[in-house]
């Protein structure tokens, strides 16, 4: 399959509401879209490292600069058969997984277009309902967390993931988890605490939470190893996990006893099944990770979650719950039972709007053969 074009956008969405974690807050979600065009037929990706890198050293700049200048020259004019042919064509990058993705993901969206194929499909998932979990940040008060949390369990969510930070951690929870005693429940700390709150996290392990994500440092794998030891609540590794490589560590050292996949965060789709395959096989269960992505991206994650490993509600949303207006025509629709129906459309699942897409995008460019 020869590459014709590569169009890449820099996106900004505007949240309903901001979206507040251990590292600040997001009033948009700043992402890039990747089209890729062969012999008429084209593939859309999405990788959202957010605008400023507080989740990973990368940014939604930085990404849209790398792919323009670097990933995409690299691809332009080129055949590839396989996704690992594509990933060698700039695996010269060190690290940059979420600008490394983008293309990747058309690639493989490319490629469903042109088998005439859902995606799911071709990474070896089969087709039924993925459940999704409900998220939420960090909110102006208490009372206003509990209200989410009722209407959750009102709609049948299964479990409730809750972002926490210093000061608005065990108070919160307390209350939560004695408001909603037979309500499954997970909180991420996005690498907002470190050893020297082992106290803190001694007191969690009292609450029967699900699983504790991302507590320590975002490279870290030895003190995740050591926290895991202490205490008996199962550790859940993100942004600690960006390629098969640090994957293999976090095995050895048996850092985590459950794997969060996002497809930016480890370099694309081919990466994420790999992952995906090695937790099955160490007996880890893994569960679909987001951000924020809009539905292109979001309906990509929704085809990734038809892979038999994961087990545990992803974080799935459907398009109105971020946003007012989408950039696909056909919006993400949450089923009654809190699950997403795969597409059994080929090539991109939701496909974007390109009037929309320009409207959002904040910088764009075509990158052709010389």
């Amino acid at each position: 399959m020869k590459i014709d074009c590569i169009d890449v956008y820099y996106v900004s969405l505007p949240l309903v509401y901001p979206w507040r974690t251990a590292y600040g807050e997001d009033p948009s979600i700043h992402s890039v879209l990747v089209r890729m065009e062969s012999e008429g037929q084209e593939g859309w990706g999405e990788t959202t490292p957010l605008k400023a890198p507080a989740y990973t050293p990368e940014s939604a700049m930085s990404v849209y600069h790398n792919i323009v200048e670097y990933v995409a020259p690299a691809l332009v004019g080129k055949s590839f058969e396989t996704a690992e042919d594509l990933l060698g064509a700039y695996s010269w990058i060190k690290g940059n997984p979420f600008a490394k993705a983008g293309p990747e993901i058309a690639w493989w969206m490319l490629q469903a277009n042109i088998q005439n194929k859902p995606l799911h499909e071709l990474i070896g998932g089969e087709f039924r309902k993925v459940e999704a979990g409900a998220d939420f940040g960090v909110q102006d008060s208490i009372d206003m967390l509990l209200e989410k949390i009722q209407g959750a369990v009102d709609d049948g969510f299964k479990r409730v993931k809750l972002k926490v930070r210093p000061n608005w951690d065990l108070d919160m929870l307390r209350v939560v988890c004695s408001t909603f005693p037979q309500q499954t429940f997970h909180i991420d700390c996005n690498s907002g605490y470190s050893l020297d709150d082992i106290d803190f996290f001694k007191q969690v392990d009292k609450l029967g939470l699900a699983m504790i994500e991302q507590p320590l440092f975002h490279t870290d794998l030895l003190d995740h190893a050591e926290l895991q030891r202490q205490i008996e609540t199962p550790v859940c590794l993100d942004e600690s996990i960006t390629s098969v490589r640090t994957f293999e560590w976090a095995l050895k050292l048996e850092s985590c006893q459950i794997l969060n996949l996002k497809t930016g965060r480890v370099g694309g789709l081919s990466v994420t099944v790999k992952l995906h395959d090695m937790a099955r096989d160490a007996g880890i269960p893994c569960w679909v990770g987001s951000m924020l992505e809009s539905g292109i991206g979001a309906g990509i994650l929704v085809e990734l979650g038809t892979l038999g490993n994961f087990t545990y509600p992803g974080d799935l949303f459907p398009s109105q719950f971020f946003y007012r207006q989408d950039l696909t025509e056909q919006e993400l629709v949450l089923n009654d039972d809190c699950t997403f129906t795969p597409s059994r459309v080929p090539g991109t699942p939701y496909k974007p709007v390109l009037e929309r897409v320009k409207k959002a995008a904040l910088h764009s460019h075509t990158i052709e053969p010389n």
